[in-house]
């Protein structure tokens, strides 16, 4: 039995910790849970499972074994023709997590044509979030990441066979061993990759590591288990950060180095992002912010000795994790037509590629960590959105418009909504908090790690970010979504730190010419829709 929990949508009532307490546990609101258990843990985890309030525990009920990869298709195909709605041939390019749901969604959605997947990776689609967490303390061994198979897909399967082109009229994706792969409808999903050290050298010394698969997080976890001096850390965003959690759990000296003001700061902005510095102050670990490596040094046989810093510093360190984000996997795209860069691929809100020129297109679309689509609820930006949440919903809505004509085709509107757990504290947030211009504690005390803050921007609200309070945001989902006012003029127990909006501080950003407002009704994809409300 495989288990993956939603964390967007977990909100820690913990009755699966009462239910399977040897399958699952809480950290305080921070849900830890063995992702591959037992099967005499089976009648446990079901009903885990049917008791969650939420609807957040996924299982792979069958656990049927998958075909084995790279059956048929040999040599290349003519273009496919045929109907684009519930019969034809369809490609999902990207086999992690948005390829998977996707492919599931397609046959939910009564899609009986041709469906096969390719990907870059030899082994069937696992859960990322998991690698930065339990992989690296050594709960979770990396093996048992795979994701669960929540329906018996009938697909073919291209793994560990990368994609090198797409010909968007004539039909194929082209694949690195030279076979063409024809389509009717096709979707791209091929994520990001951890964005490597500059210098190619210094990257490759023994003890650098990146962290994005989980073959990154077996190697990190034997360099972390083999008790460094210390570790050095090149990034305090989400990842970043969270690895450094990792360390102190593990009673290993850290080091952080963050280029901006703050810990989180590019996601959250300068408010939170002190309270998160002070965070990992309180911990133990030795962060420096304002600050950059500038190289990595050996001990002259292939070993990393430390780094020297853009203050002229050097710290000694025999492990380095590079956490300086991700790089999106559109380069095979170069010569597609589409509107593909390091940006992503730009894409219409029902996940339609949008090509060089601006023209939407009729039988490409894109969903998870590489698309970039306008948000209605917030002045239309294009935005790109690495989340588990998001990789989920966007596609879903792209499955299910593959097989439906103009007019029951859904929009991508769901609210952002991330987690992350780290230092002992559960943290998420709901919305763009970047999108904003004040915020406020609307609840409890950032003292106490323990509030929810609220951002604005021109007197909406347009986010929200939960320490150890996850129940409240679906509450300020729906706030934003019907665009309530900011600051919030309720009342709620134990009130906020002051009550008193300050400055955002979020990075400087490009501002859209001023218009109206967005209002996202309806609950079901199938009747969700935006509105706008003028002002007078």
């Amino acid at each position: 039995m495989r288990v993956v929990v939603d964390l967007t949508r977990c909100q820690g009532y913990g009755q699966c910790v009462f239910l399977a307490p040897d399958v699952f546990t809480m950290h305080d609101e921070a849900l830890l849970y063995d992702l591959q258990p037992a099967d005499e843990q089976r009648r446990h985890v079901l009903r885990a499972a049917a008791a969650c309030p939420v609807q957040a525990i996924h299982l792979d009920r069958t656990a049927l074994p998958m075909p084995p990869p790279g059956r048929q298709q040999a040599g290349p195909q003519p273009p496919a023709t045929g109907a684009a709605s519930k019969d034809g041939r369809i490609v999902i390019v990207g086999a992690s997590l948005a390829g998977a749901r996707a492919a599931e969604v397609l046959r939910r959605e009564g899609f009986a044509g041709s469906l096969t997947m390719i990907g870059d990776e030899t082994r069937e689609p696992y859960d990322r979030p998991p690698l930065s967490k339990q992989v690296l303390t050594g709960q979770v061994p990396p093996e048992h990441t795979l994701l669960p198979r929540l329906r018996e897909v009938e697909a073919e399967l291209l793994f560990g066979t990368p994609a090198t082109g797409l010909d968007v009229a004539g039909k194929r994706v082209r694949l690195a061993d030279g076979r063409e792969i024809g389509f009717d409808r096709v979707l791209l999903a091929t994520g990001t990759r951890a964005r490597p050290w500059p210098d190619a050298a210094e990257g490759a010394l023994e003890g650098v590591h990146t962290l994005r698969d989980a073959r990154d997080a077996a190697e990190l976890r034997q360099s972390l288990a083999a008790g460094p001096r210390r570790v050095l850390i090149l990034g305090a965003g989400f990842t970043g950060s969270e690895i450094a959690s990792v360390c102190r759990e593990l009673d290993l000296p850290v080091t952080v180095v963050e280029r901006g003001p703050a810990p989180l700061y590019n996601a959250m902005g300068g408010v939170i992002g002190d309270v998160a510095a002070q965070l990992q102050r309180d911990h133990g670990v030795d962060l420096r912010c304002g600050t950059t490596v500038t190289a990595l040094e050996s001990d002259g046989n292939g070993r990393l000795s430390g780094a020297r810093l853009s203050d002229g510093s050097t710290v000694e360190a025999d492990v380095a994790v590079v956490a300086l984000g991700s790089v999106r996997n559109v380069e095979w795209l170069r010569d597609s037509g589409l509107a593909a860069g390091v940006w992503g691929v730009a894409c219409d809100a029902g996940c339609r590629a949008v090509d060089i020129n601006g023209l939407v297109t009729d039988d490409v679309f894109v969903a998870g960590d590489i698309a970039r689509f306008p948000h209605p609820l917030y002045e239309y930006q294009f935005m790109s959105l690495e989340h588990w949440g998001n990789a989920v919903a966007q596609a879903e809505i792209a499955a299910h418009n593959m097989v439906s004509d103009q007019a029951h085709r859904w929009p991508h509107l769901s609210v952002p909504v991330f987690w992350s757990s780290q230092f002992g504290v559960n943290i998420k947030s709901v919305g763009v908090p970047t999108f904003a211009d004040q915020v406020v504690f609307a609840q409890g005390s950032p003292e106490r790690r323990r509030f929810v803050a609220v951002y604005g921007y021109q007197g909406r609200v347009t986010a929200a970010v939960t320490f150890d309070q996850a129940m409240w945001l679906e509450f300020y989902r729906h706030e934003i979504e019907r665009a309530a006012p900011f600051p919030p003029d309720f009342r709620h127990v134990g009130g906020g730190a002051d009550g008193q909006p300050a400055a955002a501080r979020v990075p400087e950003r490009l501002v859209a010419a001023a218009g109206a407002t967005v209002v996202v009704t309806g609950h079901d994809p199938a009747e969700r829709r935006a509105s706008l409300v003028h002002p007078h």
